[in-house]
């Protein structure tokens, strides 16, 4: 509630920060000598650090915006507005009847995240508009000005004429001021957002998911995504003309975007933007267009790595379904709690544990239970087992897109996973796009999208049942993130993307090594992604001799730190860590949860250099990694505190590794480094480069180097 009441009334914030002052005058200004003030037609809002311009216009009566930066503009006049499938279109004769401007700078703490501390800074621009017609109907646009982009979107208020909302188009373009570069994958393709990224010029883009990221010929980045999305359709964007990119909503069966009644709004429409790449990763904007934590209680809420029964059956050596070679079986679940609980992990999946798997699963999705274990998995005494040993299970839920089937089993199931002490649950929803089958009294049976309103409010629901038996989620086949997990922090991870199971079976050769590389500037942008990074094996020609992991052993390392995800799987079979032990310490080592993240190096595509510093504690975490071009970067260590030393522990790719010839070499040595100094990061072509940085005392003496590791 403080957070409503500064951003409309209470302006004291202001008063410690002023270059939010200078914004609100800017705005103000903007407000007072617009002509005729009520009906002003040219309203503009500043953001903090004085950067960033928001123009608003109704151009005969049509609302616009633009976005200039510096003076440059980054998006030319822009529409807004919906169209309604039973009702005239609120896209224009619009009056402005009601305007103001604030600003708000407060900072809070996230429970768990990239960054502890978040300072929210924007200046807002909120206008009423009301149609010139018999209606009368209002529409609120609010915009928040950042200095890291802007958000804004629709409030639909209670009104006489406009009691039900059937959107059939929202109308709201990014018109970009340059046909710039554009990193994006294709929406409404059956692999929903499973797709390697392609680089194209944003006029030969097709329709696709958000974030899409665009970089400049003057080097400044864009991001355009969405926040708190919830109880809505989810936006894709459609190049309709050059470099003019328009929402495109996911439908209903019946071809409508949007059901609700008033008062209603919008998820926040997003334009994050950088001075280079680097900047939209340190970018919080869409964490702070959420609405705060609903969670009374996050104590429960505990970041962490897990391993477990997963890996193998993506290699063919074991099965989901029962039989000779199932996987989830009660000798082979203990061995991964044992080989948890020696290395300090916390949780152990085991995906096939249930009844339902048998046959084509992905297509007999309503025969899973979520409460009836497979005869050779003991539930109980697993459940028992982990507790001795202080690990927890984690529990799968694959659905196979039977949203029905699952919401039946819902309370039940969670239920049963909160009396057995599981507290994480990974879920799936394998099915072709626009298969979700729904059933209600006025449409019978249709098919849906995954990503429509109806999978919106479904993934919702499983966030709010989890919270109320204390369980953290991993979601795979999600709903893309938009920053809930601010709103509702046990929605932890999730997938989202290709990940690292495609290195196992794709057809396509797995993901190229410049995928790893254009992850942190597009999808990470939207949030925390369990990616699975980690696999020590990077060939396996005895079960998948025609796939292999395109990357090299330190790269694998480099990931946990660049790929960032609060819950971080150990992914690879106990005996592929046992046979690089040496390498291992550092996957043991990393946290999950930081204080700090910096960018140091980043070229999309190309390559990117992360370093953040732990959460609560001293020590910093080095990841560096390339793509198919072997590359030396320079790291200058002024993150480090400033007349402190630091023991540098460095995983780096041997001299003669290359992710074709020879992925598994890699050096182990160690360094005595400060602020002042600089290294060299030595990547192999597909490779990377992950460091530790441990505070010394002057009495400490520095270990003598570790030799190659010819593997």
């Amino acid at each position: 509630m403080r957070q409503h009441a500064l951003a409309h009334n209470d302006l004291s914030p202001l008063n410690r920060h002023p270059m939010s002052r200078i914004s609100l005058v800017v705005c103000l200004l903007g407000l007072l000598f617009a002509p005729q003030r009520l009906l002003a037609r040219d309203y503009q809002a500043v953001s903090p650090d004085g950067q960033l311009q928001l123009d608003f216009k109704l151009e005969d009566g049509m609302p616009t915006y633009s976005l200039t930066r510096n003076g440059a503009t980054l998006v030319n006049t822009s529409r807004l507005g919906v169209t309604l499938a039973d009702a005239p279109a609120l896209d224009g004769n619009f009056r402005v009847v009601a305007s103001r401007c604030t600003c708000y700078d407060d900072t809070w703490t996230q429970p768990w995240g990239e960054r502890k501390k978040v300072r929210n800074n924007y200046c807002q621009l909120w206008l009423k508009l009301r149609q010139q017609d018999n209606l009368a109907r209002e529409m609120i646009v609010v915009f928040r000005v950042f200095n890291d982009g802007i958000g804004f979107r629709y409030e639909w208020p209670q009104q006489r004429n406009l009691k039900n909302l059937v959107i059939s188009d929202e109308l709201t373009e990014f018109n970009l001021a340059e046909d710039s570069a554009a990193w994006w994958i294709p929406a409404y393709e059956p692999e929903r957002y499973e797709y390697l990224y392609d680089e194209t010029k944003v006029s030969e883009m097709g329709t696709a998911h958000t974030p899409v990221t665009f970089v400049r010929e003057d080097g400044v980045c864009l991001s355009v995504h969405e926040a708190a999305l919830v109880n809505f359709a989810s936006m894709t964007l459609e190049q309709t003309d050059g470099a003019k990119l328009k929402a495109n909503l996911v439908p209903w069966a019946d071809g409508t975007k949007v059901k609700a009644a008033t008062p209603f709004h919008s998820p926040w429409r997003t334009i994050q933007v950088g001075a280079n790449p680097g900047e939209l990763v340190t970018s919080y904007m869409i964490l702070n267009l959420n609405e705060p934590n609903k969670l009374e209680d996050t104590s429960w809420i505990k970041p962490g790595k897990f391993a477990g029964v997963w890996w193998e059956m993506h290699l063919n050596k074991s099965t989901w379904g029962s039989g000779p070679q199932h996987g989830a079986n009660t000798e082979n679940v203990k061995r991964y709690i044992d080989f948890a609980a020696e290395n300090g992990f916390a949780g152990v999946l085991a995906e096939g544990w249930n009844e339902g798997w048998d046959g084509d699963w992905t297509a007999n999705g309503d025969k899973f239970s979520f409460t009836k274990p497979y005869a050779d998995f003991e539930l109980n005494e697993l459940a028992r087992y982990a507790k001795e040993k202080g690990v927890a299970l984690v529990g799968h839920n694959e659905t196979a897109g039977s949203i029905i089937n699952y919401e039946d089993q819902l309370a039940d199931a969670f239920k049963l996973y909160e009396s057995l002490g599981i507290n994480t649950l990974k879920t799936g929803y394998v099915k072709l796009e626009k298969l979700i089958k729904r059933v209600d009294q006025k449409d019978g049976e249709t098919m849906e999208y995954h990503h429509g309103q109806h999978m919106v409010r479904h993934y919702q629901k499983v966030v709010d049942e989890a919270a109320k038996r204390h369980i953290m989620l991993d979601v795979h086949e999600p709903i893309k993130p938009t920053g809930l997990q601010r709103t509702y922090p046990n929605l932890m991870t999730g997938e989202g993307a290709r990940g690292q199971e495609y290195n196992a079976w794709s057809a396509d050769g797995g993901n190229p090594p410049d995928h790893t590389t254009i992850l942190p500037f597009t999808r990470l942008l939207a949030g925390p992604m369990d990616f699975t990074p980690g696999i020590f094996d990077l060939e396996y020609p005895e079960f998948r001799p025609t796939n292999r992991v395109n990357s090299t052993l330190a790269k694998e390392l480099a990931l946990y730190v660049v790929i960032y995800s609060p819950l971080q799987m150990v992914p690879d079979l106990p005996e592929n860590y046992a046979a690089h032990s040496d390498a291992f310490e550092f996957v043991r080592d990393v946290p999950c949860d930081w204080d700090e993240t910096r960018v140091l190096h980043g070229k999309i595509g190309d390559y990117v250099t992360i370093v953040r510093k732990e959460r609560d504690g001293q020590d910093w975490y080095l990841g560096s990694i390339t793509d198919e071009e072997p590359r030396t970067l320079e790291a200058r260590l002024t993150f480090l505190k400033p007349n402190q030393k630091y023991l540098a522990t460095i995983y780096r790719d041997a001299d003669d590794a290359d992710w074709k010839t020879e992925p598994s070499k890699y050096v182990i040595e160690q360094r005595e480094v400060d602020a002042q100094t600089v290294m060299p990061l030595n990547l192999a072509a597909g490779g990377g480069q992950a460091i530790r940085f441990s505070p010394i005392s002057p009495a400490e003496e520095i270990k003598t180097a570790r030799k190659p590791a010819e593997r």
